[in-house]
């Protein structure tokens, strides 16, 4: 428990310090949490040396800020868009897939790891996309609707490509576990969907005015749908993410999303400094050139694959254009797939690590083309904040 209290308090000094660096210098704050944890985690200075609790800082902040995600989504008004964002979508993936893919390939990673890379490096990141729209003004207007509803697609995607990674080397054949977890998945959400409109709803209708009550059930609600999903084998973050979507079909949504904003913050924090603090400098140095070109690749390919469908789609040259850099980084997801795969030993830790490298160089890059360009929350100048 001391060590526990001793390794938090360093990362909140820390991260405090930094980012106050960073808007004295108008710097993105993000980039402060991500060096925060390169430097005083086990692979930097060694002043936090407890592996166990960055890792479980780490999916304790996915977990609950893919809840927030799912519940920010809105399913039902964003079914009108899903005709235009499907194709968007499935031309982002393949590019990044295709791209992804052959890079590994010229860079001599074996056929397994190059296809868990090119799995990996498919998607956009639903964190950094919501984090950075304003709330007040893009979520309502048709470019925060569009991000949101591409991000939900490749969201269910990414847990798909999650699920299939789980079940490769399976003794009863990928193909055949994949399909059971698949089944388990269409049940686990019915489940969920009834749950929520015969129980949980009537529920919160009786404790809506009690704000405290409110606030608790939204957290037992997010924290016991992961456990469930976990226990059937479909990850803690997928049962969040999925408590999430469900909940936002219901109008107190809105209401337990804005009360959770600040836990959201604080564990953001944690998620981008568990970020820099898994990297591992030593391996890094090896795969250091390819994770830096990789980055670069996509940075220039996925705003510009979202660009050019959007606009064969009809919509504006400018909004395609912002629409495609807000989306024009890796995901989260990333991250995830890359534990899985390592941790089941589908794939080397170079491979792991170069998915890891390339998807913190792509949040940091992103973060500074979306800040200093775009209106954001974390806005370097007045006139580009917008909370």
């Amino acid at each position: 428990m001391e060590n526990f209290i001793f390794d938090l308090s360093i990362l909140l000094v820390g991260a405090a310090f930094l980012a106050y660096v960073a808007v004295l210098i108008k710097q993105p704050v993000i980039i402060a949490y991500i060096l925060c944890g390169v430097l005083i985690g086990p692979w930097g200075f060694g002043l936090i040396r407890h592996v166990e609790f960055i890792e479980t800082i780490a999916h304790l902040g996915i977990t609950l800020l893919l809840f927030l995600a799912g519940l920010c989504l809105h399913p039902q008004k964003l079914l009108g868009l899903f005709k235009k964002t499907l194709l968007v979508t499935l031309a982002n993936c393949t590019g990044s897939f295709i791209v992804a893919f052959l890079f590994s390939l010229l860079f001599r990673f074996s056929m397994t790891d190059s296809l868990c890379i090119a799995l990996a490096l498919m998607f956009s990141s639903t964190i950094l996309v919501i984090k950075l729209l304003p709330t007040t003004k893009l979520h309502q207007k048709r470019m925060g609707a569009i991000c949101i509803s591409v991000l939900i697609m490749q969201d269910l995607l990414a847990i798909a490509v999650l699920a299939f990674v789980r079940c490769i080397g399976s003794p009863q054949g990928a193909l055949i576990s994949f399909s059971v977890l698949l089944v388990k998945l269409c049940l686990f959400l019915v489940i969920l969907v009834l749950f929520e409109r015969y129980i949980l709803r009537k529920v919160m209708s009786h404790v809506e005015r009690t704000h405290e009550v409110l606030f608790v059930l939204g957290l037992a609600w997010c924290f016991g749908v992961a456990s469930i999903s976990n226990e059937i084998g479909l990850f803690y973050e997928t049962g969040a993410f999925f408590a999430g979507l469900v909940l936002a079909r219901h109008k107190i949504a809105f209401f337990i999303s804005e009360k959770l904003k600040p836990l959201r913050d604080f564990f953001l924090v944690l998620f981008f400094f568990a970020l820099g603090a898994n990297l591992n400098l030593s391996v890094i140095m090896n795969i250091f050139v390819p994770s830096m070109v990789l980055a670069t690749v996509f940075i220039v390919i996925k705003p510009w694959i979202f660009k050019k469908v959007f606009v064969w789609a009809g919509e504006e040259k400018s909004f395609s254009e912002e629409t495609g850099m807000r989306l024009g980084q890796l995901s989260e997801f990333s991250l995830l797939i890359a534990f899985l795969a390592v941790e089941l030993g589908h794939i080397s830790s170079s491979a792991s690590q170069l998915i890891q490298f390339t998807t913190i160089l792509t949040f940091i890059i992103s973060s500074y083309l979306v800040v200093y360009k775009y209106p954001t929350p974390i806005g370097t100048s007045e006139e580009l904040i917008r909370d």
